[in-house]
């Protein structure tokens, strides 16, 4: 078997699954942040908990979880990631592939580094799919017809839109963000729902924002800690 301390730290994303196929097609995301615990998911809710790697084989038997409902076919894949570890797998890591093999499904997942590299932040055109309050992370058909943007440029400026207007401005790219006043085109929003998107956008793009980035994935939070967006690299 080997050492466990070989997966701390680092995240894999699964490439292939040999059996039942996930609802939804994943993909299933396997993470293990530190010594002991792991987080996972394969595309409806993410399981958090402790994991016990010895003798090669991943038990992680009492796993708390979101409580996100999701569309079918997404809705199966939470019982499907459920069944892979009560089938307690074997692991194997072969350099950067991961191989999960429960007896009845086996997975290869690629280390994230290589598979979903970090995007980013200056030069990439994000666009908002999320929008995050201290009750819920949520989206809507409204905001994806919408697509509001946001692209920081070398040069320091930053652009896109609300949803609703277009804005202008400039960021300081450091271990935050730092957002000078932007200026912003002044049409009424069609829709209750985007005006509420284009508050929340314009609260959050002001002074210091902090940013997380996984992947093709983005998440800024504004200065009370709590509101915040999420941004898909395009």
């Amino acid at each position: 078997p080997q050492d466990p301390a070989l997966l701390t730290g680092r995240a894999f994303v699964s490439t292939a699954v040999s059996g039942p196929p996930i609802p939804g097609g994943g993909p299933l995301v396997v993470e293990f942040p530190e010594s002991g615990r792991i987080a996972a998911t394969a595309g409806c809710n993410r399981s958090v908990g402790s994991v016990d790697l010895a003798d090669g084989v991943l038990r992680a038997d009492r796993l708390a979880s979101t409580l996100m409902s999701c569309p079918p076919p997404l809705d199966g894949a939470d019982t499907w990631l459920s069944d892979l570890f009560a089938a307690q797998p074997r692991w194997h890591l072969d350099g950067d592939m991961l191989t999960l093999d429960g007896g009845d499904v086996s997975v290869s997942l690629l280390d994230r580094t290589v598979a979903d590299p970090d995007r980013p932040v200056v030069g990439t055109q994000w666009v908002l799919t999320e929008l995050v309050t201290a009750a819920a992370v949520s989206t809507s058909r409204a905001l994806e017809e919408a697509a509001p943007t946001l692209t920081v440029a070398d040069d320091g400026t930053v652009s896109g839109s609300t949803g609703c207007n277009r804005f202008t401005g400039h960021v300081t790219v450091g271990d935050t963000l730092t957002f000078g006043p932007l200026a912003t085109t002044r049409a009424a929003c069609p829709d209750p729902e985007l005006a509420r998107t284009e508050s929340t956008v314009l609260a959050v793009l002001s002074g210091e924002v902090r940013y997380a980035v996984e992947g093709a994935r983005m998440r800024l939070t504004g200065a009370d800690g709590v509101t915040g967006l999420g941004y898909t690299a395009r």
